[in-house]
């Protein structure tokens, strides 16, 4: 008998399982939004996705931060890029800054410090 948490379902029950489509399940995929999945291609070398309770828990979970926050996937997608990536969080930090919508960091001693001691280098230059 097979055990519940090693079951795994195809794209279309999952889907069936969710409330949404095999279709969104794939784009929700293409956005990096779907657990990765460690198969190999089955069949004539196309993969079929085959989703765990896990899996099914994880995508459920992103959906409803969609319809918690009213945000599409591509919305959570780019949220999920701007934790991961530090260079993009740092763009966007600074944008949010220009806007007013996100108060500038304050300024730690260390960098005060260092600006003090760039000035007196440029006035030595001189």
């Amino acid at each position: 008998m097979e055990h519940n948490s090693a079951r795994s379902i195809p794209i279309s029950a999952a889907a069936e399982q969710l409330g949404t489509t095999a279709r969104m399940l794939r784009y929700r995929e293409s956005l990096g939004l779907l657990p990765v999945t460690k198969e190999q291609p089955t069949g004539r070398g196309h993969r079929h996705r085959r989703f765990s309770e896990a899996d099914l828990s994880t995508v459920a979970a992103g959906l409803e931060l969609e319809r918690s926050y009213d945000i599409t996937p591509t919305a959570l997608s780019f949220a999920l890029r701007v934790l991961s990536e530090p260079a993009t969080m740092a763009s966007v930090r600074a944008y949010g800054e220009r806007l007013g919508r996100l108060a500038p960091r304050p300024a730690r001693a260390m960098d005060f410090e260092k600006q003090k001691a760039l000035r007196l280098l440029r006035q030595q230059g001189r």
